[in-house]
């Protein structure tokens, strides 16, 4: 079960002709795949819903406390993936260092992670979709519109279509995926930039007063729905004051998620000891600095307490009587969710077939394109799946899934650091961690006390999922296993 596999032997699986994916892609393709999927909604809904309910103005501060810690995460990351330069992200680390059993725990983690993830963004777009047609009287039929707006029975056509359209991308190879990206994420970022600067014309300063709000005890939870931190310790969180810069920082959290499937991408990277580091980071470091000053922004057009928690970028626009850039905002949220959905589904499939090539899940899966040297068959299969899922099925209560999922796989992957530091100190690392032990041990720290502050419902569910995972493993994966094949 703690049998690892090494490092050398993950990259001769590599070379093999028809489990070797192409390297076609380059540290700019990388940022822009990063930039890509974390910029999405959270950059124009969650920044004025914290702030109106959080933090304030502080927001700003909340950004940068929760971009520090996705840092930490990142530094560790970016050494693996520059180590063991192969799909499937966390699982091909923890593989390599933690062992087969905590190996197949997180790819199990991160198919659930990444799928539920695509589905909701897949939903999300639909919804900005429907709301830019109405604004040009194009009414979507509620039995087309989901079961979120339709009463009975309900199908979200455009969701589903959405994720087979992208499927079929990401079929032809990962070039045209970067080319796709690149355009898409262009147009989002430039919009964002725009928003920005017409922003910054219509800021008052006496909308920063105060900064930091006084603080206030939240109400308390109660129950499924209560942080596990306060049944454990009996700890409250604040909303505004000091404390609830911090409370604001596990939720904007969320809004970095997505900067880890950069790492999946490694096997399909031209030089990935040198460019995996750079896409990881620099990415994180775009997407941080946007946040921090669209938050700038929103809460000096309109004073916290007054924005609006459903749309509160476009809506403080409104109140300054600009509604042009209202729609400009939809239009740019539509855009970047796109990318989004289609990144996290790349995620996904790169994990599942590292995890078919080494004999955890059936070998059918793990033979690439002749033609397009890309997985296609776990990408139809998880393609087809998810468009299904988003189509039939409401997740917003699931969503929340994502986010202890992407924190368990921080977790795994500064832990694998700490291991293979001591088992292989020896191996050539392209990019080395720095302040190691400190750095990963803060890592792991930063990301536990951020899931002890979801619900409990979400452990329970996560839970649940995790010992299918196990049952999984010892009914095929551990039998299965290349690796227990190769002992025999």
């Amino acid at each position: 079960m703690f049998r690892t596999k090494s490092v050398e032997q993950s990259i001769r699986d590599t070379e093999e002709p028809e489990h070797g994916l192409r390297k076609s892609l380059s540290a700019l393709d990388l940022t822009v795949f990063g930039v890509g999927v974390i910029i999405g909604t959270g950059i124009f809904v969650l920044t004025g819903q914290v702030a109106k309910e959080t933090a304030g103005p502080a927001t700003a501060l909340a950004f940068v406390a929760a971009g520090v810690v996705c840092a930490l995460a990142a530094l560790c990351y970016a050494e693996f993936a520059s180590t063991v330069p192969v799909a499937g992200s966390a699982y091909t680390f923890a593989y390599a260092s933690l062992g087969e059993l905590v190996a197949w725990i997180i790819g199990w983690d991160l198919v659930l992670e990444f799928a539920l993830g695509t589905a909701v963004v897949a939903v999300g777009w639909s919804g900005y979709v429907r709301s830019l047609m109405d604004n040009v009287d194009w009414t979507m039929p509620e039995v087309l519109s989901g079961p979120d707006v339709a009463e009975g029975f309900g199908f979200d056509i455009l969701a589903c279509a959405l994720v087979l359209v992208l499927t079929a991308i990401l079929v032809v190879g990962m070039k045209l995926s970067a080319r796709v990206t690149s355009v898409v994420v262009a147009i989002k970022v430039g919009v964002v930039l725009m928003v920005i600067i017409a922003g910054l014309f219509f800021i008052k300063a006496e909308n920063y007063k105060p900064f930091i709000p006084p603080a206030e005890q939240q109400p308390a939870g109660s129950g499924w729905e209560a942080p596990l931190v306060q049944l454990m310790f009996g700890y409250e969180p604040t909303n505004f004051g000091v404390m609830g810069i911090f409370t604001a920082a596990s939720i904007v959290f969320f809004a970095f998620i997505g900067f880890d499937v950069v790492a999946t991408a490694a096997e399909e990277t031209k030089l990935p000891q040198r460019d995996m580091p750079r896409g990881i980071l620099g990415s994180l470091l775009i997407c941080t600095v946007l946040y921090v000053a669209v938050s700038l922004v929103v809460t000096g057009m309109q004073h916290y307490s007054e924005l609006s928690i459903s749309a509160p970028l476009a809506d403080a626009f409104k109140a300054t009587g600009h509604p042009f850039y209202a729609g400009l905002i939809s239009f740019g949220a539509a855009v970047g969710l796109t990318t989004v959905c289609m990144i996290l589904l790349l995620g996904q499939t790169r994990v599942f077939f590292a995890m078919s090539r080494d004999g955890l899940l059936p070998r059918f899966f793990s033979k690439t394109h002749p033609r397009f040297r890309t997985p296609y068959r776990p990408t139809i299969l998880l393609g087809v799946a998810i468009a299904i899922i988003a189509g039939f099925t409401s997740i917003e209560e699931l969503a929340s899934l994502v986010n202890i999922g992407t924190l368990f796989a921080f977790v795994v992957v500064a832990l694998g650091v700490l291991v293979l530091r001591r088992t292989q100190p020896d191996l050539p690392r392209a990019f080395r961690t720095p302040w190691v032990p400190v750095l990963p041990v803060l890592s792991v720290a930063a990301s536990v006390w951020l899931m002890l502050n979801l619900p409990v419902e979400t452990w329970a569910r996560f839970g649940g999922w995790m010992v299918l995972g196990v049952i999984v493993y010892f009914a095929y994966g551990r039998s299965h296993s290349r690796m227990a094949r190769e002992n025999r």
